[in-house]
């Protein structure tokens, strides 16, 4: 059996342990100071990440030479050549040949499509070079005599001027979006005085800097750190930065703290990792130096990195591109099975076929979860404080099959398909589940580290067996191992091994009620 082990890794190895928390009573989550609930509402709305720009930037620049390429050959030599397989392989090799090269020379990083001016000898060199190889290559195969020289030399042409054309008007417009605040990686601050001060001060050193520096938060009273550090408020503690960051779309934390202060910096991250976030550790001041490897860089800025946004940027994309692919082949599967147990679910009882339960989300955000009604509908309860249990009375007889089978589930492809939920990922649990009037969060210490991704219609607990009624803490704490598991390795591939085992594993009907 696979199992998450959070000793794995040595830099992580303090901060996930989990570890059951004492009986004592519940700390109501804190509330955000004016000031800093402020702030966060006007970090609300999501940004578009650098990566997938540059990364939308490459796929543009390179449907352009290649459509230019083909425009001109369609419309000068004509389609009806001798070289009719020729020409579009030379254009296409053209075409990804320069794109590569420029990604191989940092013409898709940002400073670089921020000043395009700038990057005018290196782009007007590669596109040269590729040409020339292209035609040497065309020499010695013994048919550049064949090839339109006209095409050619109108291609080159136009090619370079279409570039150059494309990367002043998205100059432009990215300037736009950075004024707007569209385009930008959102940062925090944690950790204040002194080291915060100088932090700040070199990152906003640095040109063409993406990183807009939303706020300071600290543990330490203002006689020990500054209520403004660098002109940038302290908005408050720790736990109030975990509340500041499931309002506002964050996108890193940096910790501003010395190395050897090694207590402090763990009791933070051991709070702080339960987010689904970028976390660093800023290593400026640090007169310790790792291996360049061992650093990611704010401009010149050295970090080390302690944690990553589990599933980003193109990952994120072609999770969801997963979900919607098989959700609308899960929906045209099962069409058949789901319109069924609509008409038996309104021939046993009274009230309608849907049933939506608000759980936990992405992020720790409440959202509503689709499924076909197995209750009685005024013993219905949304909140899930009184978990179903064996020959539960609340349940109807058409409640007891679906629930057995998991067909109560299956209206949750609609969630996956429009985005509430994803299709593989940890259970999103209710937002008041207890097990002996517990919530689930003081069993297990971490347990919200669950949600740094979207929770999933069926996941890596279920398929081992960890599904059904969460009635002890042991279980509680199984499923929050898998799910930990599942985001620190999760891939494609994982995904699909888990799809496709669900049918088989729901064949074990043992827990479900």
């Amino acid at each position: 059996m696979n199992k998450y082990d959070p000793t794995s890794r040595f830099s992580k190895e303090a901060v996930r342990r989990s570890a059951e928390l004492e009986n004592g009573p519940r700390k109501a989550r804190p509330k955000l100071g004016q000031v800093a609930n402020q702030v966060a509402l006007q970090y609300r709305r999501d940004t578009m990440s650098p990566v997938m720009v540059s990364g939308v930037m490459r796929i543009v620049e390179f449907g352009l030479l290649f459509v230019s390429g083909a425009a001109l050959y369609a419309g000068y030599v004509g389609l009806g050549t001798h070289l009719y397989w020729q020409y579009p392989l030379i254009i296409l090799g053209i075409s990804l040949v320069t794109v590569i090269l420029m990604e191989f020379s940092d013409c898709y990083q940002m400073p670089a499509l921020r000043n395009p001016i700038g990057q005018i000898g290196r782009i007007l060199l590669i596109w040269s070079a590729t040409f020339a190889l292209a035609t040497v290559a065309l020499f010695f195969l013994k048919i550049s005599a064949e090839f339109s020289r006209y095409w050619l030399g109108a291609w080159y042409a136009t090619g370079l001027g279409l570039i150059f054309v494309l990367r002043l008007a998205t100059a432009q417009l990215f300037k736009r979006w950075a004024r707007n605040g569209r385009i930008e990686r959102r940062a925090v601050i944690v950790g204040g005085g002194k080291n915060a001060e100088v932090l700040i001060r070199s990152i906003e050193r640095e040109p063409y800097n993406d990183i807009r520096i939303c706020g300071i938060f600290d543990d330490r009273d203002d006689k020990r750190s500054p209520p403004v550090v660098a002109g940038y408020p302290k908005l408050g503690n720790v736990e109030e930065l975990i509340e500041f960051a499931r309002i506002a779309r964050i996108d890193m934390l940096i910790v501003s703290l010395p190395f050897n202060a090694e207590a402090r910096v763990l009791a933070m991250l051991r709070k702080l990792w339960v987010l689904p976030i970028d976390i660093r550790l800023s290593a400026h001041s640090s007169h310790l130096r790792f291996r360049p490897r061992a650093y990611s860089y704010i401009g010149s800025v050295p970090m080390l990195d302690i944690f990553d946004r589990p599933i980003n940027d193109w990952d994120s994309v072609a999770k969801r591109a997963f979900d919607i692919f098989f959700s609308l082949l899960g929906i045209a599967v099962f069409s058949p099975v789901m319109l069924a147990t609509a008409i038996a679910i309104k021939l046993d009882s009274k009230g309608p076929v849907l049933f939506k339960q608000r759980r936990h989300g992405f992020n720790n955000e409440e959202i509503e979860v689709l499924k076909f009604r197995s209750m009685y509908t005024e013993q219905c309860d949304p909140t899930a404080r009184n978990a179903v249990v064996k020959d539960d009375p609340r349940v109807t007889r058409v409640g007891r099959f679906i629930r057995k089978t998991s067909i109560d589930e299956l209206p949750q492809f609609f969630n996956a398909l429009f985005g509430s939920l994803s299709l593989i990922g940890p259970r999103p649990h209710a937002i008041a589940a207890e097990a002996h009037n517990r919530l689930f969060d003081e069993v297990v210490d971490g347990y919200f580290a669950r949600h740094r991704v979207k929770p999933g219609v069926t996941g890596w607990a279920q398929i081992n067996g960890w599904r059904g009624e969460l009635d002890t803490e042991e279980k509680i704490r199984k499923r929050t191992e898998y799910d930990l598991y599942y985001i620190e390795n999760w891939s494609l591939w994982f995904d699909l091994k888990i799809l496709f085992l669900t049918p088989i594993r729901l064949l074990d009907t043992e827990n479900a009620y």
